[in-house]
């Protein structure tokens, strides 16, 4: 049965392809992001399906941003947290990593950490993020971008088994892509590049399923298991 969904970050890539999915389904669909007149392009493709708010993640005003949404739409089922921030930083740069974990830990914990006591006070939910098969391990050239995606992770494990010790209905879902055809994938080491219109779709499928954690595509689920068990030594020559 379609539901009500919140798509944080909906004006490109993965989360513009899943607010479409969604809309398609039938769900009414919420997205936010920076652009204003993309979000509004969103709007007219599915006129009385989606809702919008405008607003950085970063902002001070973001839950209450959030919170506009959901009473637009008339409640919640999922919130989908694609909104992040990647770039290489080969030379360390104070600015890059700083913009990094201002969205992808800063801005991240704001919105699940609202939208967990959300669902838990309502008793029903789901919370999920796009975080990065990078969370695994660290990474030479983006250490900010590895670092703040296995903050992800980790938070989201974390916050699954706190709804299990509440006994609560919150599924809580955090998805880790390999490397997707978007406009972050700017590494010249790229393997398995999946595209965003299938992307989407497994983590649509995924969502459904109601699932823990989920790599995307499924064959990077290998990938990390092999890196997290690989002995320092070993990794430092291979990345």
């Amino acid at each position: 049965m379609p539901g009500k969904i919140i798509i944080i970050g909906a004006t490109s890539g993965m989360g513009r392809r899943l607010a479409e999915l969604y809309a398609e389904e039938g769900w009414d669909v919420g997205v936010t992001g920076r652009r204003q007149n993309l979000l509004e392009e969103l709007k007219q493709k599915f006129p009385g399906r989606v809702e919008s708010e405008c607003f950085d993640i970063t902002e001070p005003e973001t839950v209450i941003k959030i919170r506009s949404l959901v009473k637009k739409l008339g409640g919640l089922d999922v919130l989908l947290i694609s909104a992040g921030g990647g770039d290489i930083s080969k030379d360390l740069s104070w600015e890059l990593d700083k913009w990094m974990v201002d969205i992808n830990v800063n801005g991240f914990i704001n919105l699940a950490n609202w939208g967990f006591n959300y669902f838990i006070s309502q008793g029903y939910g789901q919370l999920a993020v796009i975080s990065s098969i990078a969370a695994n391990r660290g990474n030479p050239e983006a250490p900010a971008y590895s670092a703040s995606k296995a903050f992800q992770s980790i938070y989201f494990e974390g916050l699954a088994l706190k709804a299990g010790k509440l006994n609560k209905k919150v599924i809580v879902t955090c998805i880790e892509p390999g490397f997707v055809a978007t406009k972050m994938a700017r590494s010249d080491k790229l393997f398995w590049v999946v595209p965003v219109d299938k992307a989407a779709r497994q983590i649509m499928n995924a969502i459904k399923k109601k699932k823990r954690k989920v790599y995307i595509s499924r064959r990077w689920r290998l990938i990390a298991w092999v890196v997290k068990l690989l002995p320092y030594w070993i990794y430092r020559q291979i990345v």
